[in-house]
């Protein structure tokens, strides 16, 4: 039925009927065809394969793919917003939200962090941020992650003692099967000099 269907879309052919054979005569026009049995294979063929990518929703000009690559980093760039403000508020459960369960981060002195520990350095005001100044952002995805990497101008509080400066940081965010993005690591480095 479709490769009768198949046999009228081809500019200037009559429609043609199929005779159903087995073997090598599986797919054979019957007598006066202009349509070879390779002409007609390779037109099933690209119906499948456009029809196939139509199901799975892609696009053969790769253009849905940039378009979730524009969607990601817009999530990312809200996140990162996100973070900054409830670094800034000391709002400590959109910070719990934001990061993942198995988040590891590693501070400007070389402490190592994990998810309860970082939300704990916060709760207890051993870590108070009251400036950050974010530029040079870069995001880089692959897959279902994305990597920020930036320059920021900070001050604040770190274990009584005051922070202050420039620093580059990377941070690692993982997409979740729900949508949502959460840091599943963090690193911090001064940049020397700049203070």
């Amino acid at each position: 039925m479709t490769l009768v269907r198949m046999a009228h879309s081809f500019p200037g052919a009559a429609p043609k009927r199929l005779h159903r054979g087995t073997g090598a005569n599986a797919l054979r026009f019957w007598p006066g065809s202009s349509l070879s049995r390779k002409a007609l294979l390779v037109a099933v063929t690209a119906a499948g394969v456009l029809s196939g990518a139509a199901a799975f929703g892609a696009d053969p000009a790769g253009h849905a793919h940039k378009e979730h690559k524009r969607d990601y980093k817009r999530e990312i760039e809200a996140a990162e917003e996100q973070w900054r403000t409830a670094q800034l508020a000391g709002d400590v459960a959109t910070m719990d939200k934001l990061m993942a369960d198995d988040y590891f981060g590693i501070s400007v002195t070389g402490q190592l962090n994990d998810k309860m520990q970082q939300l704990e350095r916060l709760k207890s005001r051993t870590l108070v941020i009251s400036k950050i100044q974010v530029s040079d952002v870069k995001i880089k995805l692959v897959g279902r992650v994305a990597i920020v990497t930036s320059l920021a101008e900070i001050e604040g509080m770190n274990e009584g003692e005051s922070l202050k400066g420039r620093f580059r940081y990377t941070r690692v965010y993982k997409r979740y099967p729900d949508g949502s993005w959460k840091i599943t690591n963090f690193e911090v480095t001064r940049v020397p000099g700049a203070d």
